[in-house]
């Protein structure tokens, strides 16, 4: 079980204060996110599998670092990566995939922007608390499972408006995806784009070029699905999809 601690270091990066030391499971299980966007761009199922390799390794990381919070939301996208795989896998009576790459409606797009704001807004305000509370959650759910840990010593936000908007739109985000929305590519933009500046800002480097990685990823994505709702015949705020 050695080879899943975050002490297990793979190679330390000189990027930043002091470098940042990149572990073997941190390494595999951000390789697995890589492949699950990139296949995902190409309209490809099998991303779902990396997927699903990607939030549980993220989840153990997150359970040894005491990040009981993120932890409970990498169950949410588990669930979405199954939910995805299933509904993407779905066949018409002509073997042809049910579900094709579309823009949302109009009535769509207002729905899910006025959900994103008020979400983001909620989130804001509250997010240590709502932390907290998840945090509380996952601890006594482990202790139930028979795992004993203790309730952690939790800090204030340090960038709560940017943590609650990555956090909202990253959920939306998933959703989306799963459903083949062309929408999901350009809100992935936005969360990179945020995660690169907030990153540099603290000085991991690392975590900044990862994050540009996937900046250029979500584009390519970006272009590819609108090709691909355009060959459909689905039009951009059009009155129904």
């Amino acid at each position: 079980m050695d080879f899943f601690s975050t002490s297990n270091i793979l190679v330390h990066i000189p990027l930043g204060a002091g470098g940042y030391d990149l572990s073997w499971i941190e390494a595999i299980g951000t390789l697995a996110g890589l492949l699950c966007i990139w296949l995902a761009s190409l309209e490809k199922t099998s991303n779902y599998f990396f997927g699903l390799i990607n939030v549980t390794l993220f989840a153990v990381i997150f359970f040894q670092i005491q990040l009981y919070a993120s932890l409970l939301l990498q169950i949410f996208f588990f669930a979405a990566n199954i939910y995805g795989w299933y509904a993407w896998s779905r066949k018409t009576e002509d073997r042809q995939a049910e579900l094709k790459i579309r823009w949302l409606s109009l009535s769509g797009v207002l729905s899910w922007g006025a959900i994103c704001v008020v979400a983001i807004a909620v989130m804001t305000v509250y997010i240590d608390g709502v932390f907290a509370f998840l945090t509380s959650i996952t601890v006594s759910a482990l202790g139930g499972a028979g795992i004993n840990v203790a309730m952690p010593q939790l800090s204030p936000d340090a960038f709560p408006f940017w943590d609650s908007t990555m956090m909202v739109l990253s959920i939306v985000a998933m959703i989306l995806m799963t459903r083949k929305y062309v929408e999901n590519w350009l809100l992935w933009v936005v969360i990179d784009v945020i995660s690169v500046v907030i990153f540099a800002s603290q000085g991991v480097y690392a975590m900044a070029l990862e994050y540009a990685i996937l900046t250029l990823i979500a584009l390519n994505g970006s272009w590819l699905w609108v090709k691909g709702a355009r060959e459909n015949h689905s039009r951009p705020l059009s009155s129904a999809q």
